[in-house]
């Protein structure tokens, strides 16, 4: 197993854990773009969003049941947040893992969209 996610999920790979359950993992970004900074995976290997399939879309809601419960947490549930997912190279994905980024803590500048 190469992905770096998946060894993180099996934790041959430390991370700062903020959050965890049967089918979703979230840790601190070691790079931080925000004050709040965290990475929300599934537990599953799933390369990127077009390769989610018909049995995954309930995980997905996981996902994002997860993000609002950590948005929460971080106390920027309120203030409001940022949550992305990179599809792709051309996306920006770097690693190739599903995942979410969930930014906050400070106003948040506007996305550089051509």
């Amino acid at each position: 197993m190469s992905c770096i996610f998946c060894k993180i999920v099996e934790g041959s790979i430390p991370s700062t854990k903020v959050y965890e359950n049967e089918h979703v993992l979230a840790f601190r970004d070691i790079q931080p773009a925000a004050p709040v900074h965290v990475l929300i995976i599934p537990k599953k290997h799933i390369a990127t969003m077009n390769d989610v399939g018909p049995g995954d879309w309930g995980l997905l809601g996981d996902v994002h049941e997860a993000a609002q419960h950590i948005a929460r947490q971080e106390g920027v549930a309120e203030s409001g947040y940022r949550l992305v997912n990179n599809c792709g190279s051309d996306g920006g994905q770097v690693v190739f893992h599903i995942h979410y980024h969930l930014l906050g803590g400070e106003k948040l500048g506007a996305l550089n969209v051509k």
